[in-house]
């Protein structure tokens, strides 16, 4: 099997040497060349043919954005993944190239100082996106067992909804971005989002989406309340949950150990809401790789509670709905220019807002 040829592309030459180096010890990957900035690696591209770019945000003379416009101007299913800073301008300018149509991002070491973090940071946040989009994303998930003897078979009739769960994860920022625009400021029931991102990100993502919205749209804060017609956020680094005090029901956040390797975990915001919720809660799972989300939706499901999965081709990876749709767990298949329609033709049953349920 011939290996996945990478371009890394950044200004800092230690980045890049320490990059290459991690890369090379990786036998399924080859590093074809380096560039130190955004004009060496266009000029490089037809010559050194990489199956995936690893693209620096900040950089001289052509910056990350303006150079990965020109390689989709050119090479438009190239895969681009941002590698970007921690800070806000690097979150910002990420988000931002996430919707000019880079494939994916990955964070910088906080820490290039110490080689043994480094290298367990980029083995673990790097190469298996570079895998992911350097294989072509024929991503398949396994058929999975459940025990369906706990699992109430799947109804025809549409129940009241009293709360949306979201979880997404790759491909996320695009995909929230089609579909909370169309829904209307009134909308009767809250909505909570797990996006896999770290801090900062998920802050900046969220005054992204609100600038967008009809709906509010925030990071959560533990202790605030659920309203019809907002939207809230899990913070990077914080799993989510909701709790039920007296007739409101408010978020509280925590730091327990990540889940499926993510701290948001879709998991842990679907028990949770499985709890409060009942049967009057709608999951709904996004474009996203791995499984993230399936054993909560198990339990929505348990609970008498509806769940929509995104479809396959329509999905950047067909991850975690696909995991769900195979588990037999979705009510439904809905491509994401469909998913709008279907949550409002779900959700506008029976509904009477009510501040905090």
């Amino acid at each position: 099997m011939p290996k996945i040829r990478v371009l890394v592309v950044d200004d800092a030459v230690v980045v890049r040497s320490r990059v290459s180096k991690i890369l090379s010890h990786d036998a399924e990957l080859e590093v074809v060349d380096v560039a130190a900035n955004g004009r060496i690696a266009l000029a490089k591209i037809p010559y050194v043919n990489p199956d995936v770019i690893i693209l620096d945000v900040e950089m001289p003379d052509l910056n990350g954005l303006e150079t990965l416009a020109a390689i989709r101007q050119s090479y438009p299913q190239l895969p681009v993944i941002m590698f970007s800073t921690s800070t806000r301008i690097g979150a910002t300018a990420t988000l931002e190239a996430l919707s000019l149509g880079a494939s994916d991002y990955a964070t910088k070491p906080s820490n290039l100082g110490s080689m043994e973090a480094t290298t367990q940071h980029i083995r673990e946040e790097l190469i298996p996106k570079i895998k992911l989009f350097g294989a072509g994303i024929s991503v398949v998930p396994p058929a999975i067992t459940v025990n369906h003897a706990d699992v109430p078979p799947q109804r025809p009739k549409i129940e009241q909804v009293d709360v949306i769960a979201i979880g997404v994860s790759t491909g996320g920022p695009n995909a929230l971005a089609q579909i909370l625009p169309e829904l209307p400021g009134n909308l009767a029931v809250p909505i909570l989002i797990v996006q896999h991102m770290p801090p900062m990100f998920t802050k900046l993502l969220a005054e992204r989406l609100a600038s967008k919205c009809q709906i509010a749209v925030d990071e959560a804060i533990p202790g605030a309340v659920l309203e019809p017609g907002k939207a809230w956020i899990a913070p990077g680094d914080f799993h989510m949950v909701v709790q039920r005090h007296g007739n409101m029901v408010r978020i509280d956040t925590h730091k327990d150990p990540p889940e499926n390797s993510c701290r948001p975990a879709v998991d842990v915001l679907l028990r949770s809401v499985a709890e409060v919720y009942r049967g009057r809660s709608l999951a709904v799972i996004l474009t996203g790789m791995g499984q993230d989300g399936l054993q909560g939706c198990q339990r929505i499901r348990e609970v008498g509670g509806q769940i929509l999965a995104q479809d396959k081709a329509t999905s950047v990876v067909w991850g975690m709905p696909g995991f769900v749709v195979n588990a037999g767990l979705a009510d439904q298949i809905v491509p994401l220019d469909q998913m709008p329609g279907e949550i409002m033709r779900r959700v506008r049953y029976n509904q009477v807002p009510i501040l905090g349920l």
